[in-house]
């Protein structure tokens, strides 16, 4: 499939059409600044929450971005869930994943490459990374450790009792891997199952590290469940290292007798396409989900079906869920199948279209019977965990506007109740406005309904047409869903804060809508009916008045790639199209693509060794005559789901026909989904300015020689200041005042109030020669207050100082760049040296001798800056009791003061907000 491969599968969703859905437009609480890159960027993320056997804790992974690796970095953390009480685990630079609790509660394991303790004497070569390995700790806290070091680390594990571990990894090198090693041999023979090392059961003591080996398969294993009882395993062997390539020698399942050292194959029947396998609490029966369609033979795409396999009866079968939909994908949970077991039976997401709908099954006799979830969260649950009583609850809601929140709860019978929130991510989102969404419909191919979500422009007003970015989503056997999806892939809100609308269609193909729509593209006629979905609700949306059809753009990553290359050679209507990933070209594709027998024999039913016709009819390289639209294309080198030639097929057709300009950005060593933090920045860098000249007419042309945040650059956005003859501020009603701009929630003083402008109020201020633009000082807190009384009665509109709480976002650390005592002293300047320096001040000639004109240190802010926030004249904000208390840095104090001085009466001064 052209999707991206797990744990990011890419979304794209829209909705317009004939009936909305209720609520037709739906909000989350409006935020006041505008999104970054960086915002979208490192962003961070909750997943893998496990219950603790006794249903006291909760364990659960957050994963953070670490600038200097460039890269995400994932840590655990422990949650108290009477209480919420919260501590981290582990710590480093290093990640830490897969946390699992022993069965007495007294341990948990979890893996990582993170280096073990080592004695001076290890001879381990210098330099040579740490393979992933079995690590413990004690849960109530401590240091953990190591129980496993293997040559190539631990791929799957389980714990066999509460002393014991089993797990899969793959056998220690063989003489040949170890003389290609020795011989620097980095060669690649494709698909050598001959020489490719068996991946093994294992079984290692928690105390004594002694590790045994279980099995001796020659094949290797992909999945492992070990029983609650640590007596049985069930794993999952992949027989064929070409079978993701044509699906043709299907892995086989195992259950496995540790004990007795034996094995007998379970769900073994051909139509199988066993995905994920747990454990029933109770150790009787494992439950396995398949993906059916009407090709078995196929694992391509399918509803997913729940199995269970009864251990004594040694026979299993479906589960009538009485959902022809199946079974969801948790989106916010690691990608992990919608289900959990729990001692009566398990819970479940079921699929339903833009969402998931939840429900709880209890066994009755031979038969199964469900509950749906009620609760306030019911509605839109993405991710879900429970205690094996099913009674501790977990999971994440989220709607496509308010961001992802994981609960702990408890789960009486099917209702949800007492929600807390686990610590929040992403605490900057409050502080962002986000977009409207609106679930909508139409009619699109093959007269079927169609939907999708639809985000509007952040300065939305009725009435007015807007331009539409179409982001489509990658699979196809993926969705976008009524949940929070904001990433480096498709970041909605950076397009809908540009006047965009953003339209996100579940074409036909997607997933969550049963498996006649999923197989409605198969057998040959793939890019088809998702053509005119999408373009029938580009034109729904334009019959509604909302968009204007003469400022259309498109883009998506993966599949969703691939359908904006077919669109632009079917139509001329998008003014920018972003192309990440996507095929052009099938007969090539059909080779490089890691499953591209099985790919194609699924949605084309052919190879190009039957029907080369059929191959090129599909490729749109063979109509890039007819583009019309500037496309930007990306692609990692070292991409196997769709090659990086085919990125090099796209440029160059598009580059040498010239007709349309083209961009192609590759981005070294990374695969399908992008990893490095950089290049994710990069991409929507490189996006927004291809959307910004192409279809918003608002290009950026930016010198490369200055950086953004530099004195120059402050200087040259400094000439944007307002000013009067020679004097900062404005001239209204005969009087200089300040200018205020945007700093987030708030309208601020582009600078500290100036002498000049104080003196409009004052008539008896000091006004030296040369000194107008300085900053306003020497002043008390009831002469800052007196000061905007008078501004507001005299301009007819309400200026304040700041507040306490507002000051916590406004005044930030000073900076490089600020007018602080470090900048004159030429160091970091500690309270002590402060001290001894502020006394040979006064040496210096006049009152407050450090303090320079306003706009002379750094500015900040995103489009409008404003400066001299961390230094200066340190500036009087109104505290919650109403008193007076100095905020932001000054010319007399260290950049770092840790509140053990304050600014001297002579450094003290003003800024003004102004209320909208």
């Amino acid at each position: 499939m052209r999707k991206l491969i797990l744990p990011l599968l890419f979304l794209l969703a829209f909705g317009v059409g004939a009936r909305p859905a209720a609520p037709p437009i739906r909000s989350a609480s409006p935020g006041l600044e505008k999104w970054t890159v960086d915002d979208v960027v490192l962003g961070e993320s909750i997943g893998g929450p496990q219950v603790s056997p006794d249903g006291r804790w909760a364990t659960w992974a957050k994963t953070s971005p670490d600038k200097d690796k460039n890269e995400f970095v994932v840590q655990l953390f422990r949650t108290d869930l009477a209480s919420g009480r919260t501590v981290q685990l582990t710590r480093g630079t290093e990640s830490c994943w897969g946390a699992r609790w022993s069965p007495d509660g007294r341990h948990l394991a979890f893996l990582s490459g993170r280096a073990a303790p080592r004695s001076k004497s290890d001879d381990k070569e210098k330099g040579e990374d740490d393979k992933t390995q079995i690590w413990l700790l004690d849960p109530t806290g401590g240091e953990p450790w190591p129980v496993t070091e293997l040559a190539h680390g631990v791929a799957r594990y389980g714990w066999a009792g509460p002393n014991a571990l089993v797990f899969a990894a793959q056998e220690g090198p063989t003489r040949r891997e170890s003389r290609l090693k020795e011989d620097k041999d980095t060669t690649v023979v494709v698909e050598d199952d001959r020489n490719e090392p068996p991946v093994r059961l294992f079984k290692v003591d928690a105390k004594s590290k002694k590790v045994t080996r279980l099995s001796e398969n020659k094949d290797r294993i992909e999945q492992l469940a070990v029983s609650p009882d640590g007596k049985y395993a069930v794993a999952v062997h992949s027989r064929s290292l070409r079978y993701v390539y044509d699906n043709k020698t299907k892995p086989v399942v195992y259950l496995y007798d540790l004990a007795a050292g034996s094995r007998r194959p379970i769900f073994s029947q051909p139509k199988y396409n066993v995905g994920q396998v747990r454990w029933a609490p109770d150790g009787h029966g494992v439950y396995a989900t398949h993906e059916h369609s009407s090709q078995p033979q196929l694992n391509q795409a399918g509803v997913t079906e729940l199995h269970y396999y009864d251990l004594a009866r040694q026979s299993g079968g479906a589960i009538d869920l009485a959902w022809p939909r199946g079974l969801a994908t948790q989106t916010d949970n690691e990608y992990a199948a919608g289900f959990v077991p729990v001692r009566d039976g398990f819970l479940a997401l079921l699929a339903d279209g833009v969402r998931h709908r939840p429900a709880r099954y209890r066994r009755k006799g031979a038969a199964w019977e469900r509950q749906w979830l009620t609760g306030a969260h019911a509605r839109n649950l993405f991710g879900l965990q429970a205690g094996v009583d099913g009674k501790a609850l977990l999971y994440a809601h989220s709607t496509a506007s308010s961001p992802t929140q994981w609960y702990r709860a408890r789960l009486n019978g099917a209702k949800i109740e007492a929600p807390a929130p686990l610590p929040e991510t992403n605490d900057h989102f409050k502080k962002r406005a986000k977009a409207k969404t609106e679930v909508v419909r139409w009619r699109g191919g093959l007269g079927d309904e169609v939907d999708g979500i639809l985000y509007y422009p952040h300065d939305y007003k009725p009435g007015r047409r807007a331009p539409l970015v179409v982001l489509i989503h990658g699979g196809p056997a993926s969705a976008d869903f009524d949940s929070w999806e904001e990433s480096w892939a498709y970041a909605s809100n950076l397009l809908c804060q540009r006047g965009a609308f953003v339209l996100k269609p579940n074409y036909h193909g997607s997933s969550n809508y049963g498996l006649k729509w999923l197989e409605s593209i198969a057998k040959g006629k793939y890019c088809e009916p998702e053509i005119d979905d999408i373009e029938k609700g580009v034109d729904a949306l334009i019959r509604r008045g909302l968009v204007d059809g003469d400022r259309l753009g498109l883009g998506g990553w993966s599949n969703g790639a691939i359908l904006t290359n077919v669109l632009v050679t079917r139509t001329t209507r998008y003014k920018a199209a972003v192309a990440g990933a996507g095929t052009v070209e099938y007969v090539s594709d059909w080779a490089s693509c890691e499953f591209g027998e099985a790919f194609d024999r699924f949605y084309l039913g052919k190879s190009p060794l039957e029907d080369l016709g059929l191959f090129v009819r599909k490729s749109p390289f063979y109509r890039f005559d007819r583009v019309k639209t500037p496309s930007l294309i990306f692609f990692g080198s070292e991409d196997r789901v769709v090659a990086a030639q085919q990125g090099w097929l796209h440029y160059r057709g598009l580059q040498q026909l010239g007709k349309v300009p083209v961009r192609f950005v590759m981005f070294p060593g990374e695969k399908h989904s992008l990893k490095k933090i950089g290049h994710q920045r990069r991409k929507l860098q490189e996006e927004l300015a291809w959307f910004d000249k192409h279809l918003f007419g608002k290009e950026k042309k930016e010198d490369e020689g200055l950086k953004p945040d530099s004195p120059l650059a402050w200087a040259l956005k400094l000439q944007a200041a307002k000013r009067v003859g020679n004097r900062y501020g404005l001239l209204e009603k005969g009087k200089l005042v300040p200018e205020t701009v945007k700093q987030g929630a708030l309208h601020v003083g582009r600078f500290e109030v100036t002498r000049a402008q104080f003196a409009e109020f004052d008539r008896k201020y000091a006004l030296p020669a040369g000194r107008a633009n300085y900053p306003a000082s020497g002043i008390g807190f009831e002469q800052a207050g007196a000061y905007c009384a008078w501004l507001s009665k005299t301009m007819g509109r309400r200026y304040r100082l700041p507040t306490e709480e507002e000051a916590e976002d406004l005044y930030e650390k000073p900076e490089s760049g600020e007018n602080t005592l470090d900048a004159w002293a030429g160091y970091t300047v500690n309270p002590d040296d402060a001290l001894r320096l502020r006394a040979l001040t006064k040496k210096l000639p006049g009152p407050a001798a450090l303090l320079k004109e306003v706009g002379s240190g750094r500015g900040t802010g995103q489009e409008e800056l404003a400066f001299d926030l961390g230094g200066n004249v340190a500036e009087w904000v109104r505290g919650k009791n109403g008193k007076g208390l100095m905020r932001g840095g000054s010319a007399d104090l260290p950049a770092d003061a840790k509140g053990g001085l304050e600014a001297g009466p002579e450094y003290r001064g003003l800024r003004v907000v102004l209320e909208r």
